[in-house]
């Protein structure tokens, strides 16, 4: 039987506006989802050029079909890590090509170094 794990979903929270008219961020919103099933993804290191002493994390989380919100902007902490960067905006797949109980491949990943 596949067993999913707890994570926590950070949700950035705009409080308002600077004078230019971008978004002020205050504290994000942290969000419990149960049943997400983990992958570590795979670890690379940066290309020597660019970052010498940097490393690429990453983790491929299967969210459950029970979960209905966006991720697009949101972080991740997996087993109470720090939050990792949500890449793109995952979408679910349709219920009818997910049989089991996850529809949404998230990507998340850190640049270290």
């Amino acid at each position: 039987m596949i067993v999913g794990e707890t994570v926590v979903v950070h949700t950035p929270q705009v409080v308002g506006t600077d004078p230019g008219g971008a978004p002020i961020y205050g504290a994000p919103a942290t969000t419990t989802v149960d049943d997400v099933l983990v992958a570590p993804g795979a670890r690379d290191d940066v290309l020597e050029s660019n970052r010498p002493e940097g490393v690429r994390v990453a983790w491929t989380l299967h969210f459950p079909k029970t979960f209905a919100g966006s991720l697009r902007g949101c972080s991740v902490s997996v087993r109470g890590g720090d939050p990792l960067r949500v890449v793109g905006d995952p979408q679910p797949y349709t219920d009818a090509n997910t049989p089991t109980r996850w529809n949404r491949p998230v990507e998340l990943e850190a640049v270290n170094g």
